[in-house]
């Protein structure tokens, strides 16, 4: 049937889109959800780029909020598909169009700050995590993360995505992008209706860059609460990449 390429945002690892993976591999579609967290925008594209190149035949490549900006620098895409993610233009980054929402900004602590949690499960001092983890490096507070980003899923499936959240490395939400893919590659955007992480009217204005545009009632993370809804796009996509083809 084809393949895709499932592509994650910040604070957020391969795992999150672990029951979207599933649908598809259940029906023939080969999945890689490659991990992001390698430090840059740069070097996000490179580990996305290298899994692209492993598909013998251009696959479908999906990116969410931050993982727009990465799927944007990819070559070789059968089709990009936004999910309320950053299409970026040459010379633009995330951080240039806003960024995350208001609500998204106050969840945001740095590494190391007290009520931080460490490795044993105990709290650390002040400054200690941002030593051993790297400077400048944060985390979302579960408490606000729960609802900016999961707040139209179900709890059990909410509580899970926030404990798969990870720290997140500083400065890839200000790269830029060294190629727009969407200028020569079929894309679709989704627009989440109810997203409290990136406000639906500047995602609105992204989406009128690709080539269509959907529109969802749901939430930042349809892959959490909605996965059939990625899933039956996904596979739209590549039944039509195979009638082209």
């Amino acid at each position: 049937m084809g393949g895709v390429v499932l592509v994650h945002g910040l604070y957020h690892q391969a795992g999150h889109f672990g029951v979207v993976a599933a649908g598809l591999r259940r029906v023939g579609v080969e999945v890689v959800v490659p991990e992001l967290h390698r430090g840059s925008l740069r070097e996000d594209t490179r580990v996305v780029q290298e899994a692209v190149d492993g598909f013998g035949v251009a696959p479908v490549v999906v990116g969410h909020s931050y993982g727009g900006s990465v799927i944007t620098g990819v070559r070789g895409a059968g089709h990009l598909v936004y999910l309320a993610a950053f299409v970026l233009d040459a010379g633009e980054s995330a951080a240039g169009w806003g960024g995350g929402s208001a609500a998204l900004r106050e969840a945001v602590v740095a590494v190391g700050e007290e009520g931080t949690t460490g490795r044993g499960g105990g709290a650390t001092k002040r400054g200690e995590g941002a030593t051993k983890r790297g400077e400048g490096a944060t985390r979302l507070r579960p408490e606000l993360a729960a609802g900016v980003l999961y707040g139209d899923c179900p709890a059990p499936l909410a509580r899970r995505a926030v404990g798969l959240l990870r720290e997140q490395g500083p400065g890839c939400g200000r790269g830029v992008p060294e190629r727009q893919g969407w200028r020569t590659t079929p894309s679709t955007y989704v627009v989440c209706a109810r997203d409290r992480a990136i406000d639906p009217g500047v995602q609105r204005r992204m989406a009128a860059r690709c080539g269509e545009v959907r529109e969802w009632p749901t939430g930042h993370s349809p892959f959490v609460g909605r996965p059939e809804l990625v899933v039956g796009l996904v596979r739209e996509v590549l039944a039509g990449l195979g009638e082209r083809g």
